[in-house]
């Protein structure tokens, strides 16, 4: 977990009101189109306190993504305002790209032709870091990242995994007081996701405010001091991850695998004391996750909708509620599925 948090200072980034629309056309023949508006975000405040690790968890297409590109100036809000590091979005767009260290789109924000160590001397170059602090903070970044092996090849031979670490670097070559970290550790082998997760929480204890968006629950749960659920352009829930969790406790949690059809699982929904049931998957291995009051009541109908329909289980255990759960039991599904109207 993050080191403590002073919740009395003034927030090192402030959200009031940002809404973002985007207008989609759909052709609906040779001389017509449809014209869509698709809220992103809605009227959306929040306020993120200085030294936070802050999760920010969402399906594509909830919103999280815009609200990141928003805070970073590389979209203007429909409506709404927004301060970073004191300074405002819009106005003092150069300001907040200098106070920020961004790692929005993984490989994709280097310079496939150079070296590692030459994309990091370029990105310290265009945040006007003095040289001899630049080739320090370079070699100090290769230590710590372990680049060693790779980082003066050209990009384009790396690996993903590879690539993600130096673009991650990157996002520290200037040390900004806050770092926006999309999904840093999404093309990584588990060492190196560790390795990530050990050097966030080394700048956090060195006062950085850190964002941090992921896929991965237990990655959220271990890091942050506070995580936002939203939910097509919204906040649906702002807490510490215990205090989220402890919304389950009256809860418990069935895990079930196997062949399970569409008629099984409409049965299931509608017994009484089941919340929801949405398919997830971990490592790769696919079940479902039944959310109900007591599991004691609930098992010889989840028994009887099984047998009645043909489908075929491997298995059933109960288990303690997880961050995964909450979201579920928030959004009607798991994290994994996708929400989009427009791509964020």
């Amino acid at each position: 977990m993050a080191v403590d948090i002073g919740q009395n200072e003034k927030p090192i980034i402030k959200v009031e009101g940002v809404s973002k629309n985007y207008i989609t056309k759909t052709r609906m023949g040779l001389f017509k189109k449809e014209i869509k508006v698709v809220e992103a975000l809605k009227e959306l405040n929040l306020e993120i306190q200085p030294g936070e690790i802050f999760g920010l968890l969402g399906p594509n297409g909830a919103g999280k993504t815009t609200l990141i590109k928003i805070l970073t100036t590389l979209l203007i809000p429909t409506g709404g305002t927004a301060m970073v590091a004191n300074y405002d979005i819009v106005e003092d767009a150069n300001d907040v790209r200098r106070s920020v260290g961004c790692m929005l789109m993984g490989e994709r924000g280097l310079y496939w032709k150079l070296t590692g160590r030459e994309n990091l001397h370029l990105f310290g170059s265009l945040y006007r870091v003095p040289n001899d602090y630049k080739v320090k903070k370079i070699e100090w970044l290769i230590e710590v990242l372990e680049l060693e092996e790779f980082i003066d090849r050209p990009v384009e031979s790396f690996s993903s995994g590879q690539k993600m670490k130096v673009a991650f670097a990157k996002a520290l070559i200037h040390d900004a007081p806050i770092l926006i970290l999309d999904e840093p550790t999404i093309a990584m082998d588990f060492a190196a996701a560790r390795k990530l997760r050990e050097v966030v929480k080394m700048l956090n204890k060195e006062g950085k405010t850190i964002i941090y968006t992921t896929h991965l629950m237990d990655e959220a749960q271990d890091l942050c001091n506070r995580i936002a659920i939203i939910d097509h352009g919204e906040i649906i829930a702002l807490d510490t991850p215990e205090n989220l969790i402890d919304q389950l406790e009256q809860d418990d949690i069935i895990t079930l695998s196997g062949e399970i059809s569409e008629k099984t699982i409409e049965q299931i929904k509608s017994i009484e004391g089941v919340h929801d049931m949405s398919l997830v998957s971990k490592n790769g291995n696919e079940h479902y996750k039944i959310i109900c009051i007591d599991h004691k009541k609930v098992l010889p109908g989840l028994i009887t909708s099984i047998t009645a329909n043909g489908s075929v289980v491997n298995s059933i255990n109960v288990e303690e509620p997880t961050l995964g759960d909450v979201f579920i039991k928030l959004t009607g599904r798991s994290l994994s599925e996708d929400t989009t109207e427009r791509g964020e």
